[in-house]
């Protein structure tokens, strides 16, 4: 049997200036989400506990967007405009890490789930039920 210990990965956005590490298993449980914000930025959600979540710098590069209900903190790079992670309406007291975003050579794999969030309130209670989401 094979424990999926937590290790530490890095990223951060595209310039570099926003950079964090987040704790996470080497295999890494993400979903793919169809709603229209992760749609058009490609967004692969990594969602972990804020605990697990730490920003190493580029808080002062960071700006943030919200929308409909205004539970979603979407924050992006003033600079290069990337969403390297936010704070999910699905998981608010949590940090999505966009997959995407993370450094190459601590990630093992990837199991995909999608999540189809153009029907958000139709299907919220599925993606709570699945723990790696």
């Amino acid at each position: 049997m094979t424990l999926h210990k937590n290790l530490t990965h890095q990223g951060g956005c595209h310039c570099g200036a926003v950079r964090f590490e987040v704790e996470a298993p080497a295999r890494l449980k993400a979903t793919r989400c169809n709603c229209s914000m992760c749609r058009m930025t490609g967004f692969v959600h990594l969602i972990v506990e804020k605990e697990k979540f730490h920003l190493l710098q580029g808080a002062d590069s960071l700006t943030t967007y919200s929308f409909n209900t205004h539970t979603a903190k979407h924050t992006f790079c003033k600079i290069c405009g990337v969403k390297s992670f936010y704070t999910p309406r699905s998981h608010p007291d949590g940090i999505s890490v966009n997959v995407s975003c993370l450094d190459t050579g601590t990630v093992e794999a990837i199991d995909y789930t999608d999540f189809d969030g153009r029907n958000w309130e139709d299907n919220i209670a599925r993606l709570h039920s699945n723990p790696g989401a």
